[in-house]
């Protein structure tokens, strides 16, 4: 049975529209075929697409993250800093 929502899912769009390498939007991270057909989707649904958005976002940010840490400690001369704070 499926549960009735009482308020609906807005889209995720950001207003970016731009595709990246693996074909989901750069904004939302919604693939072609999630955005076009949003306005057909059941509510239960939308919630499936934005649960998959936000692990696709998620991992697209620890790579980032990842690259970036591994560009800071190849610069010659890096040191850490103690006081920085990651937060």
């Amino acid at each position: 049975m499926e549960q009735i929502e009482i308020f609906p899912i807005p889209s995720p769009c950001k207003g970016i529209c731009e595709v990246n390498n693996r074909g989901y939007c750069k904004g939302c991270f919604r693939s072609r075929e999630e955005r076009f057909c949003w306005n057909n989707m059941t509510e239960q649904q939308k919630r499936v697409v934005v649960e998959l958005c936000q692990r696709r976002k998620k991992r697209v940010l620890a790579k980032k993250n990842a690259d970036a840490q591994t560009h800071d400690q190849s610069q010659p001369g890096h040191q850490e800093d103690l006081f920085k704070s990651d937060t």
